[in-house]
């Protein structure tokens, strides 16, 4: 039996987020039938990340085992033959047994793209968040500064979240203004149920103006999801990366993303 990685980038708009689903399409059931079929044998995925419906990625990470003899090349192109257009295996790699895709990560990133003008995006439709309201990304960078470090993140989880535990550990969060574009990028040890999404509902209330940098504090602190912004919407959602131990050799997720599905600014370094 052979642990097989793989990278994966999708355009999550066609799909009700990863996870399997009995009446609905998914990018996990999706991506088992391809690999089904190359492997000719049943193929059971683990992802790094359940991203939800309408969210995207560029480097969400699976693996699987498998007795099929097949050469990287051969799952990728094999796989990639038969996904369809909005989702794609970017790498593959033979891992260690104790690989898990999941449990072996160390953090994950998630990218937030706002298309920050007054005219509604064409190109960026259901890629990107569109604000028409100008956004004070300094302002909203130093709200973003507040939520660092180990919190209990109570109040920017949804309230069917099932995570046993609201505490996180929010490695970084960084925006910045790239033209058109107000970019946030997010890296923590794991993530709460639209707890990104959250948090940019409330970056975008203080960008606009809208409440106070301190506000981001005072509802950290009061761990009262009813006291936080709106949630903002998938569209603008992506996860770009996760990191594992050097070791295993993980390719990084944002050197695979210049899928003309992305914005251009996302595939350019921060």
């Amino acid at each position: 039996m052979t642990r097989v990685a793989v990278g994966l980038e999708y355009d999550g708009r066609a799909y009700a987020g990863w996870q399997t689903q009995a009446t609905a399409p998914s990018i996990q059931a999706c991506v088992e039938a391809a690999l089904t079929s190359v492997a000719a044998e049943p193929v059971s995925l683990i992802c790094a990340g359940r991203t939800d419906a309408g969210v995207h990625a560029t480097g969400q990470v699976a693996h699987f085992d498998t007795q099929a003899a097949r050469s990287a090349r051969g799952w990728l192109l094999g796989a990639n033959t038969l996904l369809p257009a909005d989702v794609s295996l970017t790498w593959v790699q033979a891992m260690p047994g104790h690989f898990h895709a999941r449990y072996s990560a160390e953090a994950r990133t998630y990218t937030y793209v706002i298309c920050n003008r007054t005219a509604r995006p064409a190109l960026g439709a259901g890629r990107v968040t569109h604000v028409h309201y100008a956004l004070a990304h300094e302002e909203m960078a130093a709200a973003g500064r507040l939520l660092e470090g180990e919190h209990d993140f109570s109040a920017f989880r949804a309230v069917e979240c099932q995570a046993r535990s609201p505490v996180r550990i929010l490695e970084s969060l960084a925006v910045q203004r790239r033209g058109d574009l107000v970019l946030i990028r997010v890296t923590a040890n794991a993530f709460l149920h639209h707890m990104v999404r959250n948090i940019a509902g409330l970056l975008i209330e203080i960008g606009r103006g809208r409440a106070p940098v301190g506000w981001a504090a005072e509802v950290l602190a009061g761990r009262d999801r009813t006291r936080g912004a709106p949630t903002a919407p998938a569209d603008g959602l992506y996860l770009t990366q996760v990191r594992y131990p050097a070791p295993f050799g993980v390719p990084r997720g944002e050197a695979s993303s210049a899928s003309a599905m992305m914005p251009p600014e996302l595939t350019r370094p921060a």
